[in-house]
């Protein structure tokens, strides 16, 4: 062996010894204190980390308070804890989480696991979250023991370059009449189901997490009453949904930062199942309280408020959330999205509303009015619109729709001359269509919550309907 083979090998045992102790020794552990607490914000000096990195706070008898990095001043990191300050002291030690502590441990226990330099929070992943329940911070909720998972994922990923996305092309059925033949939607579409309370935006999302056609549901219920979290699963969602499900709750009197999480996590457990193959179908409840926790935060660590109270940080976090869903590249899976909006006071130019029209592929209106009259599912499809419906649908299926919706729409634009007797019989061809078949119609876009309508089913429905106006 030659004098340069032989000095490579041993400075290859050198290389490998080093790397051998780097695993082994435990570096020193950093720490900063908390010197202020306001409200929702703690600031601590003495220790400096990126935007986004979890922290923890050690308190008496063992007990800990999980924080996240929101921003900083200066040399103050800002954090805001994930659950209650109480037992928090000034100039309490605040330490980097070490997130290799949340990621599986590997085969050979033996071996020493490297301590990541990812600082970023990391939260489990995988098959066995199916049937689940867990809190934005991936804890079980429904005590049926320890997640069986093998993966973890980071919150927040990098957004897909948006020519290397998979086009709209496939019919995605939803189960839903209505939704099938009017506001067809395609597999890998982000839908907004924009409502205000108490019009059955709930029983709405329980029909399509039972009847689509998925392979995982992802349900991420974020900042809506506990109680709801409970109906949901058990008499919405149903023993069958949640078999091939995972449910993400957080609830409205978790801090804000849980709240945040519980979506961006939903989110990151769909993406996990899409890069697997999978068809995922993500509902999300909802994505105005998603925006108010933000707003909370952004408020807290002072900044200003811009849009009736919303500060531009609401704004940029949205279509940041929202563009992680949809297709993947091709030949991966895909995540068809649902995120329910809410309006306040019905209202349609609400801040929030306004944004995520702007920015998901369509809106579902469930209106108040049809809810009073007894009409589920309550969708106004004149306001509603699916925007690649044009692009997944035949001509003849689009010339039905428009058909009916131009039937639909003159009848309710006349009610009440109608109603006063005004309306003189041969006056509006069109008008005297909708008002003989005005029954069979309202018939159709109804719907029991244990009926189930395929895409076949319903658009061979639609057209019955049709030809029956025209006879």
């Amino acid at each position: 062996m030659s004098f340069a083979a032989v000095h490579q090998q041993r400075w290859q045992h050198y290389m490998n010894d080093c790397s051998e102790i780097i695993d082994i020794v435990e570096p020193l552990e950093v720490a900063g204190r908390i010197t202020k607490l306001t409200g929702l914000v703690m600031e601590a000096v003495g220790i400096k980390l990126p935007i986004g990195s979890a922290c923890i706070v050690p308190l008496a008898e063992g007990r800990k308070v999980e924080a996240e990095v929101v921003g900083f001043d200066g040399e103050k990191l800002l954090l805001m804890p994930q659950s209650g300050v109480e037992g928090i002291t000034p100039g309490a030690k605040v330490y980097a989480m070490d997130v290799s502590e949340a990621l599986p441990k590997p085969s050979n226990t033996s071996m020493p696991r490297r301590r990541s330099q990812d600082r970023a929070r990391h939260l489990p992943v995988g098959e066995g979250l199916l049937g689940r329940v867990v809190d934005g911070a991936g804890k079980p909720l429904d005590d049926l023991g320890p997640l069986q998972t093998e993966a973890s994922s980071p919150l927040n990923t990098r957004p897909l370059n948006p020519l290397q996305r998979a086009p709209i092309e496939v019919v995605l059925d939803v189960g839903v009449r209505a939704i099938n033949s009017m506001l067809t939607v395609g597999r890998g579409q982000r839908m907004g189901l924009f409502a205000g309370s108490g019009v059955g935006k709930s029983v709405l999302l329980g029909m399509m997490a039972r009847y689509t056609n998925a392979d995982v549901i992802v349900v991420g219920l974020i900042g809506e009453r506990g109680r709801e979290v409970k109906e949901f699963i058990e008499q919405i969602l149903g023993v069958d949904g949640l078999a091939r499900s995972v449910v993400v709750a957080a609830p409205a009197d978790v801090p804000a930062l849980m709240r945040l999480q519980g979506a961006s996590y939903a989110t990151a457990i769909a993406e996990y199942f899409r890069s697997q193959g999978k068809h995922v179908l993500l509902i999300m409840d909802s994505l105005t309280r998603y925006a108010m926790a933000q707003r909370e935060i952004a408020l807290a660590v002072g900044e200003p408020p811009a849009t009736k109270g919303y500060p531009p940080s609401v704004f940029a976090k949205l279509p940041a959330l929202v563009e992680r869903a949809g297709n993947g590249k091709p030949g991966e899976g895909s995540i068809t999205a649902f995120y329910t909006v809410l309006t306040e006071g019905d209202d349609q130019q609400d801040p929030i509303a306004d944004a995520a029209r702007a920015i998901l592929d369509g809106h579902i209106v469930l209106s108040r009015s049809l809810a009073e009259s007894g009409h589920y599912p309550a969708i106004d499809i004149e306001q509603s619109i699916s925007r690649a419906m044009h692009t997944i649908t035949s001509p003849e299926h689009q010339k039905l729709s428009r058909k009916l919706k131009q039937l639909n729409s003159r009848y309710m634009r006349s009610i009440d001359l109608i109603n006063v007797g005004a309306y003189e019989a041969g006056s509006d061809r069109i008008l005297d269509e909708a008002i003989l078949k005005n029954e069979r119609i309202v018939a159709f876009l109804q719907q029991d919550i244990a009926e189930r309508a395929n895409v076949e089913e319903s658009i061979m429905q639609l057209a019955d309907v049709l030809e029956t106006v025209e006879a």
